[in-house]
């Protein structure tokens, strides 16, 4: 009898596709479906709800935090989350307290609670009294020398969890380590990467609410979705998503463009999902490339 274990298989890549015809075709997306009114049901639409920088820092990493799940129950557990907090979440992160905690108490989405939203908050406000805003935190990691922001992110995630540590006796919940996944530890982080793209780029889509980090030095945020539709141009062909991927996969993109090496996300992360990107041919035919 042969114990082996069956090879884990993937999806078959297309055959090559000439850099020319995937920017094309990629150009032609990004200018048909790059738009403000394509954001829904995106939780990036309640990052638009406000108007200040501080807001936005707030409520970005929020929304992104919990990018995780049905996008119904995403956008149902983020308008919870944010009448509870109000119409002005910088100063309710400020002003954070015990009895602005218990405000949190009821809230839930999946397998986070309002003790991981209110650990969070009070860690963002420790971050705004020291350094007035999360760009200027984030900031602290990054060296303009490194290929990508993988550093960066990994200090962001590590500084906040060590502090949370000290203040708890050592000890991390699992479900908190969720909203802060180090990239040190393999983690493709996805929703991290996902607030740095909404932050950092400037366009239709994007807000382009900080001004200090350099958008080619971003990562794909690598979802499942991600991962199929750059399987199909041919730019990986591994059999788990993880932060090496992602950069693998930027790589590709800078190849093609490589000032914003995510500018194509959204308008192919949004396709995949209503299930029109399922082979390069499709992709063509949605961006009207061909008919």
């Amino acid at each position: 009898m042969n114990s082996r274990r069956p090879k884990k298989t993937v999806a078959p890549q297309n055959k090559k596709i000439p850099p020319k015809e995937i920017k094309s075709v990629l150009d032609k997306l990004y200018a048909k479906y790059n738009r403000k009114d394509n954001i829904a049901p995106d939780p990036l639409g309640f990052v638009y709800k406000y108007s200040s920088k501080a807001d936005r820092e707030i409520v970005g990493l929020l929304s992104a935090m919990l990018a995780y799940g049905r996008v119904a129950q995403i956008s149902t557990s983020l308008e919870k989350l944010l009448s509870m907090i109000g119409a002005r979440p910088a100063e309710f992160v400020r002003q954070f307290d015990k009895s602005k905690k218990i405000r949190l108490n009821d809230f839930k989405h999946r397998f986070n609670t309002g003790s991981d939203i209110a650990d969070l908050l009070e860690l963002l406000k420790w971050v705004l009294e020291k350094y007035g805003s999360i760009e200027r935190f984030f900031i602290e990691g990054f060296n303009k020398d490194d290929t990508n922001i993988a550093g960066a992110l990994s200090v962001f995630c590590r500084t906040l969890l060590q502090k949370h540590a000290a203040g708890n006796n050592g000890i991390v919940r699992q479900s908190f380590k969720y909203l802060l996944s180090d990239p040190a530890n393999k983690s493709a982080c996805k929703r991290l990467n996902l607030y740095l793209r909404w932050m950092v780029r400037d366009d239709d889509v994007d807000t382009g609410t900080w001004k200090l980090v350099d958008k080619s030095k971003l990562i794909i945020p690598m979802d499942v979705h991600m991962s199929r539709v750059s399987r199909i141009m041919g730019f990986h062909d591994a059999g788990n998503i993880t932060l090496k991927t992602a950069v693998e996969v930027t790589a590709r993109f800078a190849e093609i463009e490589p000032a914003d090496p995510v500018k194509y996300d959204f308008v192919l992360c949004r396709m995949s999902m209503i299930g029109e990107g399922d082979g390069w041919e499709k992709i063509k035919r949605y961006s009207g490339e061909t008919q």
